[in-house]
C-alpha cells in the first residue's frame, strides 16, 4: 500500500510534502517506540503536563491535553522503569520491557493524588526518631526504603519498622547512603547519621533506590542497597509548601516551608527549606526534642553540557534519651518509664542529651559529554559536632596525695535504690524493700537539687566539684571528593565507574557541661589505686578543670578511604545482566593528645598506622520469558576494612588494637520470582547471606571476673560469623478502582555460625591483676555462642492491609502486623569458660550443668500484633492544593518488647545462679518496650 501511494506521489509530482511524510511515518513503523497514556486514578480523566522519563537515559517528555506521550528517538532496549510524575501527584515508576523495532503500548498507567502524604508521614516518624537513634536497637534501613517500588520494602519501612524490624537482620551500616551522589555513611559506625538531614523531607522526594544488590549508577553499594538523595534545583518544579504538623511520638509540634524556583530562562535555579521541630517531651517521659533544619541550594544549568550546583545543609537538633530498664522498674513505673530526667525549677530536665551539629557544604559539576555519557563531580565538606552528655559523680579531692570522695550515683533506677536490693540483702526484714519501692513509686527521678547541695557543702570544706555533667564529643572534619561516570556504550550495555576520596580528622574528648554551682573539678580517675595510675593526663597532673574544659580524655582519629568500581549493565529483550567490581584502601590511625596514667606507654603521640585493603564483586540476572513473569537472581562477595568503633579496643584511654584485626567478609545470594498482572504484583524473594571475621566491642561492670572480681571491662567478640536465612513475600491487588490490598510475609533466621573469640581489657591495677589481667589484658578463648539467635529485631515479620481511595480524594487505609521470633542479645561472658571457673583456675564444685543450661537458655519475647490505621483527605482550590492527613499507630494499645539485652554483671555461674533464684533478679536483663497508641497529623497547602 504504501509502495502505491509513492507512485500515485511520484506520477503527479504535485504533493512532495506528501511523500515526506509518509516517508517518515514508514521509517516510525519500522523503528522502537514507547507510547501510552495517563489518567487520574479515581476520576479516571487524562492528565495534562505529566512528566515521563526514563530512568536509564534520563530522557523525558510530557503528555498532551489527552494525557498521551510517545518516546521515538533513541529508545532504550531491555527492562526499564518509566518514573512518571506530576505536582500534586504521586510519583510512580512502571517497569517495562522493551524490545527492538516493536512498540510499547502502555495505556492503562494512573496517578493518584497526594498518596506522597503516605509516604511523608511515615517518613517523618522515622527519621526523626528510630533513624536518630545512637543505639543499635534502633537501627534499621527505613529511610533507605521509603522510595521503594516493591511493596515488601514499602511495608517494612511503614510498618515494621517501629517495632525496630531489620531487612534480612542486617545492620544498616550494610546499605549506603548518598546525597547527590556523596556518600554519607559514618567512618565511626559504618550507619548514615539521618539527623544531619532530618526535617528536610520536602527536598529528599528525588529518591533513587537501587534495592539489595541491584545495580546502582552511583556506587558499589551494600549488600542491602543504596539510595542517591538527588536534591538538584533544576530538577524541580516552581512552586512551594507550607506544613504543620502534630505528633505525640517524639516531637509535638513541626513547622515547614519550601520553595523552589524551578529552572528560569536564564539558565538559574533555586530552592529553600526551613523547617523546626519542638516539643517538651515525646512518648517516653522526659525526651525534650528541640530541632532546626535549614536548606540552600543553587544552580547554574550553563548550556546542554554543563551545570554547576551549590548546596548548603544545617540541621542543629537537641534531644533528650530514654532508658532501657529492667522489668522490675516498668513493672513499678509503666512502660513510658525514663529514669534519665527529673525536675528543675518545675521543668523535667534530661541529664542524657544528644546534640548534633554537623552543617554539609556541597559543591556538584554536572557535564554531559554526549548523548550517551555523563560525567558527576562533586566536593563536599562536612564539619561540627556530635555531643552525648551525662552525669559524671566521682569528682574528688587529694587528701595527702590520694584522691578520696565521690558521691552516690545519681541514677534513680541505680540497683541500689530499687527493692530487689534490699529483698535480697535484707531477707528477713522487708520494711526496707518496701520503703525502696514507696520511695521510687513517689518519685523515682533525677534529684538536680541533691547535686547542688552535695557540691556547695563539699565547696564551704574547700573542696572539689563532687557531680558534674560532661558530654562525651565527636567533632569530625571530613572531604569528601568523588567522579561518577555513566556512559550507554549502545542500546545494550551501560557502563558505571566511580572513584572517591575521604578524609577525617575527628577530635574525641569529654567536655565539661555543668558544676552545678562548683568553681573547679579535679581530672583524675578516682578509682585507682595510686596517683600515677590516677591521672587522666600526666603530662597535666591533678589538673582543675571549669565548664568548657576538655578532661578525661582526649585524641584524634584520623582515617582516609580511597575506594572504586566498575560496572557494566547489559539489556537485552529476554535477559538482563550485570558485573561489578570494587576496590577500597583504607587507613585509620590514633593520635593520642592525653598520656594517660594508666597507659603510660601507649596512650599518648600518634598511634600505628593500619592499613586494610577491601575488595567487591557482584552479578545479576533477569530473566524475562514474558513480560508478567520475571526471574531474578544476585550473588555477591565483598571484604571491608572494620569500622573505627570495632578497631580499637578502648581509644579513650590508649592505642591498643583489637587482636587479629583484620577485613569483614561477606558471601550473599538470593533469587527472586517476579509477577506483573494488570491488577496483581507480587514478589517472593529466598536469601542466604553469610557474615565472617566481624567485631563488636561493649563496655560494662562485671561481677565474677576470674572468681568473685569486679571490674570495668571492655568486651572484645572477635571473628563473628552469622548466618542470614529467609524469605520474603510481598503481593498487592488493585481489586476494584478504589480498593488495593496487600500481603507481606517476612522469614527469616538469624544466628551466630561459630563461637568467636572473646578478650576482655581494663585499666592495669590491681584488682585487675587479682583478677587474671596482664597489663589490662585478659584472653577468654571461646565465646560459645554458635546457634544462639542474633538480636536483630522480629525474625519472623507479616502484614496484610487494605487502602480505600474515594473518587473525592480522600483515602484509608489499615494494616494488621504480627511480629514473632524476637530475641535478647546474649551476654558472651557468661557463655565463655569464665562461667564456670572459679578463682583457682578449676571448675565451680558445685556447677549444675542442667541448671546452667536453664539460665544460658536465650530469652525468646512473647509475639504480639499491632493495628494501624492512616487517612486523609486533599482539596483543590484554584491552582494551590490543601491536604490533611493522620495515622494511628497501635490502636489498640499492645504491650510489647521490642530488644533487650542481658546485662553483663552476673559473669560466673554462682553469680547468676543466686541472683536468678531471686523473686526479682537484681541484675536482670534490660529491655526496650514498643510505643502504646500514638498518632500523626498532617496539614500543608502546597502552591
Amino acid at each position: 500500500m504504501i509502495i502505491n501511494v509513492f507512485c500515485i506521489c511520484f506520477k503527479k509530482k504535485k504533493n512532495i510534502l506528501v511523500m515526506v511524510l509518509l516517508m517518515i511515518f514508514t521509517s516510525f513503523s519500522q523503528g522502537t517506540f514507547i507510547k501510552g497514556g495517563v489518567i487520574d486514578a479515581v476520576s479516571l480523566q487524562p492528565i495534562q503536563d505529566v512528566s515521563i522519563t526514563i530512568e536509564s537515559t534520563k530522557q523525558a517528555v510530557y503528555t498532551d491535553a489527552s494525557g498521551v506521550f510517545m518516546f521515538s528517538a533513541k529508545v532504550p532496549l531491555g527492562e526499564q522503569i518509566l518514573r512518571i510524575s506530576k505536582v500534586g501527584y504521586t510519583t510512580k515508576r512502571y517497569p517495562i520491557i522493551v524490545n527492538e523495532n516493536e512498540t510499547v503500548s502502555i495505556f492503562d498507567m494512573t496517578l493518584e493524588r497526594a498518596v506522597s502524604d503516605i509516604q511523608e508521614l511515615f517518613t517523618i516518624s522515622l527519621s526523626d526518631d528510630e533513624l536518630d537513634s545512637d543505639t543499635s536497637e534502633f537501627d534499621n534501613i527505613s529511610g533507605l526504603l521509603v522510595s521503594s517500588l516493591d511493596v515488601f520494602q514499602r511495608t517494612a519501612a511503614f510498618e515494621f519498622s517501629p517495632s525496630f524490624f531489620k531487612m534480612r537482620g542486617l545492620d544498616s551500616n550494610n546499605s549506603t547512603v548518598l546525597i547527590n551522589g556523596i556518600k554519607m555513611n559514618k567512618f565511626y559506625n559504618g550507619r548514615p547519621q539521618w539527623s544531619n538531614w532530618g526535617g528536610l523531607n520536602d527536598v529528599m522526594r528525588n529518591r533513587e533506590l537501587s534495592a539489595g544488590l541491584s545495580p546502582s549508577s552511583y556506587n558499589f553499594g551494600g549488600i542491602l542497597g543504596s539510595v542517591n538523595i538527588t536534591m538538584r534545583p533544576s530538577q524541580v518544579k516552581s512552586g512551594g509548601r507550607l506544613t504543620y504538623s502534630s505528633s505525640n511520638r517524639s516531637y509535638t509540634n513541626r513547622l515547614m516551608t519550601t520553595y523552589s524556583s524551578g529552572l528560569q530562562k536564564s539558565g538559574w535555579a533555586y530552592m529553600l527549606s526551613i523547617a523546626r521541630r519542638w516539643g517538651n517531651e515525646g512518648y517516653q517521659d522526659g525526651t525534650s526534642y528541640n530541632a532546626n533544619s535549614f536548606f540552600g541550594s543553587v544552580e547554574n544549568v550553563i548550556n546542554e553540557k554543563h551545570s554547576l550546583g551549590i548546596t548548603g545543609i544545617y540541621t542543629p537538633s537537641r534531644r533528650g534519651k530514654s532508658s532501657p530498664n529492667t522489668q522490675e522498674v516498668y513493672d513499678l513505673k509503666g512502660i513510658k518509664y525514663n529514669e534519665y530526667w527529673g525536675w528543675q525549677q518545675g521543668e523535667k530536665r534530661n541529664a542524657r542529651i544528644k546534640e548534633v551539629v554537623e552543617p554539609v557544604l556541597m559543591f556538584n559539576h554536572y557535564w554531559n559529554l554526549n548523548n550517551q555519557a555523563a560525567l558527576n563531580t562533586n566536593i563536599a565538606y562536612q564539619f561540627g559536632s556530635i555531643g552525648n552528655s551525662r552525669l559524671d559523680y566521682n569528682g574528688t579531692d587529694l587528701i595527702n596525695g590520694i584522691p578520696e570522695g565521690g558521691g552516690a550515683n545519681p541514677s534513680p533506677a541505680y540497683y541500689q535504690k530499687l527493692p530487689s536490693y534490699f529483698e535480697r540483702n535484707f531477707p528477713d526484714d522487708l520494711e526496707f524493700a518496701y520503703g525502696a519501692q514507696k520511695q521510687f513509686l513517689k518519685d523515682g527521678q533525677i534529684n538536680w537539687d541533691h547535686l547542688y547541695e552535695a557540691n556547695s557543702l563539699n565547696a564551704l570544706k574547700g573542696g572539689n566539684a563532687i557531680y558534674a555533667l560532661y558530654e562525651d564529643r565527636v567533632d569530625d572534619r571530613q572531604l569528601t571528593l568523588n567522579t561518577i561516570l555513566n556512559w550507554e556504550l549502545n542500546d545494550h550495555i551501560i557502563w558505571n565507574a566511580s572513584i572517591n576520596y575521604r578524609n577525617l580528622k575527628s577530635e574525641n574528648f569529654a567536655q565539661v557541661i555543668d558544676l552545678f554551682g562548683a568553681s573547679s573539678y579535679l581530672d583524675i580517675d578516682g578509682f585507682a589505686t595510686n596517683s600515677d595510675d590516677a591521672q587522666n593526663d600526666l603530662l597535666n597532673p591533678n589538673r582543675m578543670v571549669n565548664e568548657g574544659d576538655r578532661f578525661k580524655y582526649n585524641f584524634n582519629f584520623l582515617a582516609r578511604e580511597i575506594n572504586t568500581y566498575i560496572q557494566t549493565q547489559f539489556r537485552y529483550a529476554k535477559v538482563d545482566f550485570y558485573i561489578a567490581v570494587g576496590v577500597n584502601n583504607t587507613q585509620y590511625r590514633r593520635d593520642g593528645i592525653y598520656k594517660n596514667g594508666g597507659f603510660p606507654d601507649y596512650s599518648f603521640g600518634k598511634g600505628k598506622t593500619l592499613t586494610f585493603t577491601g575488595f567487591g564483586v557482584k552479578g545479576g540476572l533477569t530473566y524475562k520469558p514474558i513480560s508478567k513473569h520475571i526471574i531474578d537472581v544476585n550473588a555477591s562477595y565483598t571484604t571491608r576494612p572494620p569500622t573505627l568503633q570495632n578497631t580499637y579496643s578502648n581509644a579513650r584511654e590508649n592505642n591498643s588494637i583489637v587482636p587479629n584485626i583484620s577485613e569483614e567478609k561477606t558471601a550473599t545470594v538470593d533469587a527472586s520470582y517476579i509477577l506483573r498482572l494488570p491488577f496483581v504484583k507480587a514478589k517472593l524473594t529466598g536469601y542466604y547471606t553469610k557474615i565472617a571475621n566481624a567485631n563488636t566491642i561493649s563496655f560494662f561492670f562485671a561481677d565474677g571476673i576470674g572468681g568473685d572480681n569486679a571490674v570495668f571491662v571492655q568486651e572484645i567478640l572477635q571473628g563473628i560469623e552469622t548466618n542470614h536465612l529467609g524469605g520474603e513475600l510481598g503481593i498487592e491487588a488493585q481489586v476494584t478502582q478504589t480498593i488495593k490490598l496487600k500481603g507481606v510475609a517476612s522469614v527469616g533466621q538469624f544466628t551466630y555460625a561459630n563461637n568467636p573469640n572473646l578478650f576482655l581489657t581494663t585499666e592495669a591495677n590491681d584488682a585487675s591483676k587479682q583478677a587474671g589481667f596482664i597489663d589490662g589484658f585478659k584472653d577468654f578463648g571461646k565465646s560459645y555462642l554458635k546457634n544462639y539467635k542474633l538480636a536483630a529485631g522480629p525474625h519472623r515479620a507479616y502484614s496484610i492491609g487494605f487502602e480505600y481511595r474515594d473518587p473525592e480524594y480522600w483515602w484509608f487505609g489499615a494494616t494488621a502486623n504480627m511480629f514473632t521470633n524476637t530475641y535478647i542479645d546474649v551476654s558472651p561472658l557468661t557463655r565463655s569458660l569464665n562461667f564456670t571457673t572459679d578463682f583457682d583456675g578449676n571448675p565451680f564444685n558445685d556447677y549444675d550443668e542442667d541448671l546452667a543450661a536453664e539460665l544460658l537458655k536465650q530469652e525468646q519475647f512473647d509475639d504480639y500484633m499491632v493495628i494501624n490505621l492512616v487517612g486523609g483527605k486533599s482539596w483543590k482550590v484554584g491552582n494551590k492544593y490543601i491536604g490533611f492527613f493522620a495515622s494511628v499507630n497501635n490502636i489498640l494499645d499492645k504491650v510489647y518488647k521490642t530488644g533487650g539485652f542481658e546485662q553483663g554483671r552476673n559473669a560466673n555461674y554462682r553469680q547468676l545462679r543466686d541472683d536468678n533464684a531471686l523473686e526479682t533478679p537484681v541484675f536482670d536483663s534490660k529491655y526496650w518496650y514498643g510505643r502504646g497508641t500514638t498518632y500523626f497529623m498532617n496539614l500543608y497547602v502546597r502552591f
